[in-house]
């Protein structure tokens, strides 16, 4: 798994800066990516970092400020046009349907692959959740609502005690895979071998929390809670933290502050104020290093990668 940062700019697009967006790839075998936000323009960052709409499976939008929505119709035809046939289930704000569905009449463009649009109200909660990963969304604090996601891969099976089923006499083979699903197995001889005494604790899943526009908030904390990677706003310094208040954003140090008290392990600012050139990004980082050491300043086009946690 990765993340690509589409877009790190706030409010408008700036010199080599996108607004944003940032695509989820899913684990190989699965082969296809997620999106959170879709400013205008995603589309010409998604080809620009040899992503495939066809390979897009889900979409989740944080809230309905242009700089993070004005994309979605043009990506959404483009997808028609280029004859994608597969599903596609997008996540949102309430309101983001009649949005949707108003541009389409009055722009006469047409989806002919099957899209559906779940809305989110309220105290969010699970919005997503398959054999592999389980997506939560809870509100956050900005001017209107908004939310922010935390994904969860669902723990992997444990180890195989490779010596002590050798000892046991357990041939390898489906017995091995029937006890990695951690289901009992008979052997020929009629001994039953519990799954329990040969395979290892589960290994923890990934956890990345992708947050919307925000202040610091309780809900920032319990979303990036143990996360692998948080996402971030820092739209300002930290010395301008009155009007990050203001205008419903977050500092560069209370960023920080939410990975540090999440006990998170990374975290990735992003939606820089354009007041922000590339050469203010080291100074930026610096801050929030000086609260969470971890801290990072996203840049368009940087991936990060997401390994499996490590066997214990």
């Amino acid at each position: 798994m990765e993340l690509t940062m589409l877009g790190t700019a706030a409010g408008r697009p700036a010199e080599g800066r996108n607004v944003t967006a940032s695509a989820l790839a899913m684990p190989p075998q699965r082969g296809t990516f997620w999106l959170f936000d879709c400013g205008e323009g995603t589309q010409h960052q998604l080809l620009r970092a040899g992503l495939k709409l066809c390979k897009l499976e889900r979409i989740f939008v944080t809230h309905l400020h242009g700089d993070h929505v004005f994309g979605l119709p043009g990506l959404l035809g483009s997808r028609s046009s280029m004859g994608c046939e597969t599903p596609l289930t997008l996540h949102g704000p309430r309101g983001i349907r009649h949005w949707l569905e108003t541009t389409f009449t009055v722009t006469g463009a047409h989806v002919h692959y099957e899209l559906e649009i779940r809305e989110i109200d309220g105290d969010g909660g699970v919005v997503h959740e398959d054999d592999q990963f389980t997506v939560t969304a809870a509100p956050l604090n900005h001017r209107i609502a908004c939310y922010g996601y935390r994904i969860e891969e669902r723990p992997r099976p444990g180890k195989l005690d490779a010596a002590k089923l050798a000892e046991l006499g357990v041939p390898q083979g489906p017995l091995y895979a029937q006890l990695k699903r951690g289901e009992d197995a008979t052997l020929p001889d009629g001994r039953v071998i519990r799954a329990a005494d040969v395979v290892g604790p589960p290994i923890p899943g990934r956890i990345i929390a992708i947050l919307g526009d925000t202040t610091p908030c309780d809900a920032a904390v319990r979303l990036a809670e143990g996360a692998d990677l948080v996402v971030h706003e820092a739209t300002f310094e930290a010395a301008l933290a009155d009007k990050a208040a203001e205008y419903g954003h977050s500092t560069t140090a209370e960023a920080a502050r939410t990975a540090r008290d999440a006990r998170a392990a990374r975290l990735l600012l992003t939606h820089f104020s354009g007041r922000y050139r590339d050469e203010d990004l080291p100074r930026l980082e610096a801050e929030a290093r000086e609260v969470f050491p971890s801290s990072a300043a996203a840049r368009d086009f940087l991936t990060v990668q997401l390994p499996h946690k490590r066997r214990t």
